[in-house]
């Protein structure tokens, strides 16, 4: 006599004889998308408008004040170089009349001193020209030269030839690197002119160099001849009234 079991019905969901133990895929979710509300969107949409309408309002009110004061129009510091007054100052320590060119206001003075010499041995009248080009251009005048300072100044570049300025010829040197050099010994001082300007700005400096130097020595007076002591005064009349010696 066999006997049965009931086997009780599988519960939802359970997996049952032949099942392999998953629930049946179901429809998939679809994604939640915010919605923004009318009142929301305008409220958004009023803070940028709002934003805007201020930036309009601030240039309006900025622009013409900005409008009404324009930025210095000048090109930076230049400093008020009196070159005449230093040269007076230095004449006296120098034994000469330092070179005052005078180029029509063209070229610029940045810098003008009286170096003592202390370091290099030869004092020297310095004076740095900017020129209309804003090329530098250094004049160095002297009345002590020698030959290791006038390499030094003129970078030990060689002689290249002359340059005619001021009437007078200026002797030329020139290195590999564009830096040039002018030299003219006038008037017991030696002159050096040296820069990476063109030649036709040398030429125009040069030239007022000279009429400087020639306008100082013509307006220099002559040293006064010493005059005679009375003891020279005797003595000359006495060698001029003391009768010849006889000859043996």
């Amino acid at each position: 006599m066999s006997e049965t079991q009931d086997v009780p019905p599988a519960a939802p969901g359970s997996s049952g004889p032949g099942t392999t133990g998953q629930a049946p895929a179901g429809p998939e979710e679809a994604p939640v998308r915010p919605v923004l509300r009318a009142a929301a969107a305008k409220r958004a949409n009023a803070s940028v408008l709002g934003m805007f309408i201020a930036l309009a309002i601030s240039i309006a009110v900025f622009l013409p004040i900005v409008l009404l004061n324009p930025g210095p129009k000048s090109d930076g510091y230049r400093p008020n170089i009196d070159v005449a007054a230093v040269s007076r100052n230095a004449t006296d320590v120098a034994g000469f009349t330092p070179a005052v060119p005078d180029t029509g206001g063209a070229y610029r003075a940045n810098y003008a001193r009286w170096e003592s010499g202390t370091t290099s041995g030869v004092p020297t009248w310095e004076v740095g020209y900017l020129t209309p080009n804003e090329s530098f251009i250094g004049l160095v005048q002297t009345r002590q030269p020698n030959p290791t300072w006038l390499l030094q100044q003129t970078r030990n570049a060689g002689v290249t030839g002359t340059r005619s300025a001021g009437g007078a010829d200026w002797e030329l040197r020139d290195t590999s690197k564009g830096q040039k050099s002018m030299v003219l010994v006038r008037a017991g001082t030696t002159v050096v002119l040296s820069g990476a300007a063109k030649l036709d700005e040398f030429s125009v400096l040069a030239a007022a160099v000279v009429q400087a130097i020639d306008s100082s020595a013509a307006s220099t007076p002559a040293a006064p001849a010493a005059p005679n002591t009375p003891a020279a005064t005797d003595a000359a009349d006495a060698t001029i009234s003391a009768p010849a010696a006889p000859s043996p």
